[in-house]
């Protein structure tokens, strides 16, 4: 005795991951100039930059016709190039002084001191630090020239003759570059500050709490997001500050204020040695990938 069986119903569907793949494709072609334009000017150029490192390239010569590859020859010598430790060592301290601990905190300041004031008064003072970090590099290392010179207007004001550009000359620099980049500081911490609870602020108070135990554990730890994140930002954009230290120094005197970015930039086009200078890059690059990693790092500890 057989069993009757229903038909099987016609199969009629598209094929497994049609629709999927319809917006998928959806999603890429708008986007599909862009991806092109990218990898062609952004992606491109960088790998080929990191090929470039491991070769003996120049710009002028028989290496810049029939270049090698030459390995970690770049990096070997990099790392026994007395000059290069130098340049290393001033932009360490020229990105803690200037960043970490110049804009970071002139930033936190002037964003705590404009909490609570009057229109009138936040805008004048946001209009000025603003000024300061709209204006092209050149126009503020001018400017900053003109402030440090021997004959400028600091040494009027001071009643002395000192040439602080070649006495001081990092101390110039972190100075100048924390009068130009105080006001993303400023900025993101007026932000965060907008979202700390006014009721807890003054719930603190009513409990006698002063204004710095309201500061240490109120405050700061409710913007601690904020504040790793401006870390980062500045780190790195300080970390390849090159315009505002070549147009006041030129790195001088003599290598004195002369940071990664600028020893980089003399051995790839004032000494032709493209390969070599690429391997700069190339570590300068992983240098600010490290920082990045160790801030979001501390970000995620942070929120765990």
């Amino acid at each position: 005795m057989t069993v009757a069986t229903a038909p099987s119903p016609p199969v009629t569907g598209t094929p497994a991951g049609g629709p999927s793949r319809r917006r998928v494709m959806r999603w890429l072609l708008p986007l599909g100039p862009a991806l092109v334009l990218l990898a062609l000017f952004l992606a491109g150029p960088i790998l080929w930059s990191v090929y470039i490192a491991f070769t003996n390239e120049t710009l002028t010569g028989s290496a810049s016709v029939n270049s090698q590859f030459v390995g970690l020859d770049n990096f070997v010598k990099l790392f026994d190039d007395p000059n290069f430790i130098n340049s290393f060592l001033l932009t360490f301290v020229f990105v803690i002084g200037s960043a970490v601990i110049g804009q970071n905190t002139l930033g936190l300041i002037i964003a705590l001191l404009m909490r609570g004031r009057g229109r009138v008064t936040r805008s004048t003072v946001n209009g000025v630090v603003i000024a300061a970090w709209v204006m092209p590099e050149i126009v503020a290392a001018a400017c900053w020239f003109s402030f440090l010179a021997e004959e400028g207007t600091l040494n009027t004001v001071l009643g002395i003759s000192q040439e602080w550009l070649y006495t001081a000359p990092m101390l110039a620099v972190i100075l100048a570059n924390v009068w130009r980049g105080t006001a993303f500081s400023m900025l993101v911490y007026s932000a965060a500050l907008s979202e700390v609870p006014k009721d807890l602020v003054e719930a603190a108070a009513v409990d006698g709490a002063g204004p710095g135990k309201r500061l240490l554990h109120i405050t700061l730890p409710l913007i601690r997001r904020s504040i790793m994140s401006n870390l980062m930002l500045i780190t790195l954009q300080t970390l390849a500050s090159f315009g505002l230290i070549y147009a006041l120094t030129g790195g001088g005197p003599g290598t004195a204020s002369q940071t990664t970015p600028l020893y980089m930039y003399e051995q790839a086009f004032r000494y032709f040695e493209i390969g070599y200078g690429s391997a700069i890059a190339l570590v300068m690059l992983v240098i600010g990938a490290l920082f990045s990693l160790i801030y979001l790092r501390l970000i995620k500890v942070e929120d765990a």
